[in-house]
């Protein structure tokens, strides 16, 4: 699964296909509507859709709540019902859209991404989902070790160690270290244990959730820390870059590798709350 989120497009069955927002709004089996994201990375940065709607709020939908636009339901690129199985996560959708302001942004809508690629992504193809982050297990960050100088060695120990007890005492994961770039090979009951543990992940949108944390830090250990509690997201955020901030100490601090470090930070973050909101009440 690509951890490169998919756009949004709310839409609804049956739309007036003349209008401005027709792309927007379309009928079941329409062409799919532009993906903002990919045009807004693209070359020259193409416009981006303008808004569409006076007001976005929330309606029930199976037990859970449906974004909606000026009482219209939305649906995703997809064409799914753009649902969320709770009110404090369906606030926080659509709290993105109302803030929206001439144009329709998705780089400032991360709970919105992610959503949409829970739905269209990944509930319709959990399993693959589970193959794809089980195999995280054989190569977490946290196994691979410097070898010198002694205060990155110490600082990797003192950030890794506590969460791979975590992950042996919870989880029944135990990790043989290796150093350098080397591969190791864990053990079986390790891999399994792992597997076991993301299969236990409950819903598509914590899923989407634990992979998107899994591959930004490339620990599945730290993601399943920050799924269940173990650390905040700031702890586990900061465990991931040991190694940059010691190489930051050493040499100075990268504007450009600082400003690519902020941006999937954000994104870490919005995954984060992302997985909160799904669990709250």
């Amino acid at each position: 699964m690509s951890d490169d989120p998919k756009s949004e497009g709310p839409n609804r069955d049956g739309a007036n296909r003349d209008g401005p927002d027709a792309d927007w709004l379309g009928a079941p089996g329409s062409a799919a509507p532009p993906d903002p994201t990919r045009s807004a990375r693209g070359p020259g940065k193409p416009a981006l859709p303008k808004r569409f709607y006076a007001e976005a709020a929330l309606g029930e939908h199976a037990g859970g709540f449906r974004l909606t636009l000026d009482g219209r339901p939305a649906n995703t690129p997809a064409r799914n019902p753009l649902a969320l199985p709770t009110r404090a996560l369906a606030e926080g959708v659509a709290a993105e859209w109302a803030a929206q302001i001439d144009v329709i942004d998705p780089s400032r809508m991360p709970l919105t991404r992610l959503a949409n690629t829970a739905i269209d992504g990944v509930a319709p193809r959990r399993e693959a989902v589970v193959d794809d982050l089980s195999a995280y297990a054989g190569t977490d960050l946290l196994a691979y070790r410097a070898g010198d100088p002694d205060r990155l060695v110490q600082a990797q120990a003192e950030a890794w160690d506590p969460v791979l007890d975590w992950a042996h005492e919870a989880l029944g994961a135990r990790f043989i270290l290796g150093e350098g770039v080397m591969h190791v090979t864990q053990p079986d009951t390790t891999v399994a244990a792992l597997r076991r543990a993301i299969g236990e992940t409950d819903g598509p949108f914590r899923l989407a959730a634990l992979h998107t944390l899994t591959t930004l830090t490339g620990s599945l250990v730290l993601a399943l820390a920050v799924l269940r509690g173990r650390l905040t997201p700031a702890q586990a955020w900061t465990a991931a870059h040991v190694d940059e901030t010691y190489q930051a100490s050493v040499w100075g601090q990268d504007e450009e590798a600082a400003a690519r470090q902020a941006q999937r930070r954000a994104e870490f973050d919005a995954a984060a709350h992302l997985s909160a909101l799904s669990d709250a009440g």
